[in-house]
């Protein structure tokens, strides 16, 4: 170990809204924390438009996020909550899954991601020393602590070092941890829409022979609209100025998108990853750093957040009993429950997505058999309803 090394329980490289997550985390456990990020959050204004990269935060998230403090301060800034959720392929057999339907106000709330990593970011307490804008330049493990250098030249010391610094993780490369997944056939293009009504409280998803369209409600009379299609057509489409988007999203999208105006878009490939191990040495993953999935059921940033809830528990009970916050048997717990959990995930959503991404004849009779025995199905309605907002 570097003799002028600083010292601290934790480091975690990564200040997204999963590394900023467990920072609070176990900062407010009273452990000393070493955030390294490469790019702050920017303080928010109200009048700025919304940021084109959105998640949906179902209420097992929600939950967690509020007991750190950080919900209560997104709600300050903006979020969008959703009542309902509807599934079809033709617009006139629709699936709708309610939160009544399970006793809830809401079944999740669709928010801006800068914004729920700036309410994070507000959360820091004197326990968290921020580093940014740094990154990882070099990671040395020893018995007892592991030690990176940044790209300043500083030392830093920690039991335990996290990767939360996403799907192309510099440090998982360093610790010498492997991934296996691919590019799917298809990409996204996301676009931030004016609609011609009040804020809804629906989130809907259509499915086509060349993929999912979908809309998600964001406030005032805003939403996200998200056309999942091959490559080519994808590129084609963001190489067009907004007048024009608009005009081939209103040929393209079912009638109750309404004459939506284009804002601003943008578009990313789709890949599936995932980590050969969650663990190495006292380094330890999460978030996409461990994972990214097809994003069809904006399940990722809840993946992330049930990584982080769970590893931040095993610390935290690690620390109270004096044991070794980043022994092998704590990863192993880690990595015992959420690895499979994840693949589980990962498995369903590339299930659903060769399923309804095919125009098979057989295979489309029955993906309207399922979607009407849905429809009649108070059970079967309930279950999803369940399902989405992450219970168990």
């Amino acid at each position: 170990m570097t003799t002028t090394a600083q010292q601290f329980d934790i480091s975690i490289v990564g200040g997204g809204m999963v590394g900023a997550a467990i920072a609070v985390a176990l900062s407010q456990a009273g452990m000393r924390v070493a955030l390294i990020e490469k790019q702050p959050p920017v303080a928010f204004d109200a009048a700025s438009a919304p940021d084109l990269r959105v998640s949906s935060i179902n209420l097992a998230s929600e939950a967690w996020l509020t007991s750190l403090g950080a919900w209560q301060q997104l709600e300050k800034m903006r979020v969008c909550a959703y009542q309902r959720l509807q599934a079809f392929e033709q617009p006139g057999s629709i699936v709708t899954f309610n939160a009544a339907d399970i006793k809830r106000s809401h079944l999740g709330h669709i928010v801006e991601n800068n914004l729920l990593q700036l309410a994070l970011w507000q959360q820091f307490n004197a326990n968290v020393t921020t580093f940014c804008p740094l990154s990882v330049s070099a990671l040395q493990q020893f018995a007892d602590n592991t030690e990176i250098t940044l790209d300043s030249g500083e030392a830093l010391s920690a039991k335990l070092v996290i990767a939360a610094d996403g799907a192309n993780s510099k440090l998982r490369q360093l610790a010498g941890i492997g991934t296996n997944g691919w590019q799917y056939r298809q990409a996204c293009l996301v676009a931030l829409v004016n609609t011609p009504y009040p804020q809804q409280d629906v989130t809907w998803q259509q499915f086509t022979p060349t993929g999912p369209r979908a809309f998600l409600p964001l406030p005032d009379q805003q939403g996200s609209v998200v056309w999942y299609d091959d490559l080519v057509k994808v590129k084609q489409l963001a190489a067009l100025n907004s007048k024009q988007l608009t005009q081939q999203l209103r040929k393209a999208f079912a009638a109750q998108l309404g004459e939506v105006e284009v804002v601003s878009s943008s578009w990313f490939p789709l890949a599936r990853m995932d980590a050969n191990r969650y663990y190495a040495g006292r380094v330890v993953l999460a978030g996409d750093a461990a994972h990214t999935i097809n994003p069809l059921a904006g399940q990722g940033v809840n993946l992330g957040f049930a990584d982080a809830k769970l590893l931040t528990e095993l610390i935290i009970d690690a620390q109270r009993h004096n044991s070794d916050i980043g022994s092998e048997q704590l990863l192993q717990r880690y990595q015992r429950k959420r690895k499979p959990a994840n693949l589980l995930m990962m498995s369903a959503m590339d299930g659903f997505y060769q399923v309804f991404g095919n125009d098979i004849a057989p295979l489309r009779t029955l993906r309207q058999l399922a979607l009407n025995v849905a429809a009649r199905s108070s059970l079967l309605k309930t279950l999803v309803a369940r399902y989405a907002v992450g219970s168990e």
